[in-house]
């Protein structure tokens, strides 16, 4: 709905708001538009100089009254371009003016339907804010809470695990941490936390959380920011107190865990190992609110993520992994119609709680193999994981599939828990249909189930995997064709022929040439690492060679000629020396000058790794009790190979000086 703000209103209409303000509210929200005309007049009325402070007050306090009902309240508003008008209301010199608008502000962006980036668009706005800061302590609360709410992050990670609440994408350009850190964000609220209002003081610490949240650089300076002789970190610690509202230990909790994780605190502090650790914890205990709950798990999955050390302590906290078994008992049964809205509250925040949960299991369990033990035998934790995987709210399937991708990582859970649950049956279903980002954990899962000592690798091949693995590896998206080739290369790891035909099949000559060309190295590696796989004993050497042995070749040789690091070119000089180990398949190399000249080239490389390599392809070539060998040895003699093993028997490393004279010794027999 647009709203004409330039028609010219007869003043006398409305001399005092507060009587007929209902009147004109409800005009504002009218279908017919010539009512809605009229209720424009408070928005009008606003914006006049001419109109009394008091009336201009009153505007903006009906207006927050109307933006705090149903978010298409909100939205009508800003089609009628509230915003700006109430940020020009902010140079008025009236405080209790400013502090009305403010308090509007405070209300529609703290609206899920109001675009942060509405804050940004005039420059001259934040600066302006700051000022504002010292005015009053509801100037300070609601400026705060307009910051907390409008500083979001460009950036979101697919693939690695971000816990915190936080995060959403916001627009290009500097982001908003950016823009408000370099107006002075730090300095003008730091102070803030020795106000004497509760709400100022709360407000400033979610402004610090939302600030550090992934930004070393603000991190970094909050470590050093004093206040009143204290040290920011000292002060959200005294924060953290048994005897402080349960919201204010949370928030700070916060704070000093986004501190840690952008660097700007050690892992082994004792703010974070003896304070912040503990009261996340106390967080996730029954006798706390169930939304509490649910951001003390969040908050202390992001805390504990990457450190091993801090994952056993949490570990071993307050039983936690047990306590964590509770978040699944929601919604509790419900005995009589009174817990009617004990019921919606609870069916509310179940998934919430299941999502928290899974994601601190994750977490825990990310590293340590006794953990993962505890927490697969947490009762029914295997038939709650398969449970997640089907459950209709993505954010519960993203977090179960987080959860199952951890326990993954264990060899004694995939041999025993995995295979008693079947878990790869509701896994390959969540693979059919997902966002990318469920997609990317799903296949890295799939990757750790095909295994060579999973039993599960079995049933997920004849339950079709192939030809959806191959399908990612076509994927825009870097992760997934990272997985979908990591994924191809371990089910061809020792397979059976039939299955290294039906990867060749279903990747397509095409296809595996486009990734031995891919950009990024991973990939690069992984396809090699597959076509290794592929070329594993003899009779599969052969007939692959036998069928795609051109190709492959030619791959072969732009990839050692190409700009590659060493770990690419000693990858592509083993599968070489895979190729000749084959009984046919070492004609295609024996007859090709130019991959002959390669290997002479490499064995003299200052590498060693790369020497080696190419050791391993001559000693296949030369190898004396094959058919032929005389011939290949006579060929390899006259190109100078012999003379390079000579040299390279004298040499200093170990291992290729017993490579050459055991090559050697196969032209002495």
């Amino acid at each position: 709905m647009a709203c004409v703000l330039e028609t010219p209103l007869r003043m006398s209409v409305l001399s005092e708001v507060t009587a007929s303000s209902r009147h004109y509210v409800d005009r504002l929200f009218d279908p017919d538009p010539q009512k809605v005309l009229q209720g424009v007049m408070l928005l009008y009325l606003l914006q006049q100089e001419t109109s009394s402070t008091e009336l201009r007050t009153e505007c903006a306090v009906v207006l927050g009254s109307l933006a705090m009902g149903t978010e298409n309240n909100v939205k009508s508003l800003l089609d009628c371009h509230i915003i700006p008008i109430l940020l020009q209301g902010l140079l008025s010199p009236e405080l209790k003016f400013i502090e009305a608008c403010l308090r509007c502000l405070r209300t529609i962006f703290t609206s899920p339907v109001t675009p942060e980036e509405l804050l940004y668009t005039d420059a001259a706005v934040i600066p302006h804010l700051m000022a504002l800061l010292s005015r009053s302590r509801y100037t300070q609360e609601y400026i705060c809470q307009i910051f907390s709410h409008c500083c979001k992050l460009r950036h979101w990670h697919s693939c690695g695990f971000k816990s915190s609440p936080q995060p959403l994408l916001c627009a290009n350009g500097p982001d908003h941490q950016t823009i408000l850190f370099n107006h002075g964000a730090v300095q003008n609220i730091a102070h803030l936390l020795s106000s004497t209002s509760y709400k100022v003081r709360m407000q400033a610490l979610k402004c610090f959380s939302v600030l550090a949240f992934e930004n070393p650089q603000v991190s970094m300076t909050l470590v050093n920011v004093l206040v009143d002789g204290e040290l920011l970190p000292q002060i959200f610690v005294k924060m953290l107190q048994r005897d402080k509202p349960i919201e204010m230990q949370l928030t700070s909790a916060k704070c000093l865990t986004y501190m840690c994780r952008a660097g700007a605190i050690r892992t082994d502090d004792n703010y974070i190992v003896l304070k912040t650790l503990p009261a996340l914890v106390r967080m996730c205990s029954k006798e706390r609110l169930l939304e509490e709950r649910v951001e003390g798990a969040e908050t202390l999955a992001y805390l504990i993520e990457t450190d091993v050390e801090l994952q056993r302590i949490a570990s071993i906290t307050d039983h936690l992994i047990s306590m964590l078994s509770d978040y699944f008992k929601y919604p509790s049964s419900v005995s009589a119609i009174t817990d009617i809205k004990r019921l919606d509250h609870d069916l509310k925040h179940a998934h919430e709680l299941r999502q928290a949960a899974f994601k601190l299991y994750a977490s825990l369990g990310a590293n340590d193999e006794d953990i993962r033990k505890k927490i697969i035998e947490t009762e029914n934790m295997m038939d709650r994981i398969v449970n997640g995987l089907s459950e209709s709210s993505i954010k519960v399937r993203l977090s179960a599939v987080r959860c199952l991708h951890s326990l993954s990582r264990s060899v004694q859970q995939l041999r025993t828990s995995f295979q008693d649950h079947a878990v790869w049956k509701p896994l390959m279903k969540v693979l059919q249909n997902a966002p990318d980002e469920v997609l990317v954990v799903a296949s890295s899962t799939l990757c750790n189930l095909l295994l060579e000592f999973s039993p599960s690798k079995e049933p997920i091949l004849e339950s079709g995997a192939i030809e959806l693995l191959c399908s990612l590896t076509q994927s825009e998206n870097l992760a997934l064709r990272v997985n979908g080739i990591w994924a191809l290369m371990n089910m061809a790891f020792q397979a059976e022929q039939k299955i290294k035909a039906d990867i060749l099949r279903g990747l397509s000559t095409e296809q595996l040439f486009q990734l031995l060309s891919d950009s990024d190295v991973n990939v690069l590696m992984k396809t090699l690492g597959l076509l290794r796989n592929l070329l594993s004993t003899r009779p599969h050497i052969d007939q692959i060679m036998s069928t795609h042995g051109k190709q492959i070749m030619q791959a072969v040789t732009l990839i050692l000629e190409g700009e590659h690091n060493i770990e690419v070119k000693e990858q592509t000089l083993c599968i070489l020396a895979n190729i000749a180990d084959g009984t046919t398949a070492k004609e295609l190399i024996m007859t090709n000058d130019d991959i002959l000249q390669k290997i002479k080239y490499y064995m003299s490389h200052s590498n060693a790794k790369l020497q080696l390599a190419a050791m391993f392809c001559i000693s296949n070539l030369i190898w004396n009790e094959e058919e032929g060998s005389q011939e290949r040895q006579d060929k390899l003699r006259d190109i100078g190979i012999v003379d390079i093993l000579h040299k390279l028997s004298q040499s200093s490393d170990p291992n290729l000086c017993d490579k050459a004279k055991t090559a050697l010794q196969q032209y002495l027999a």
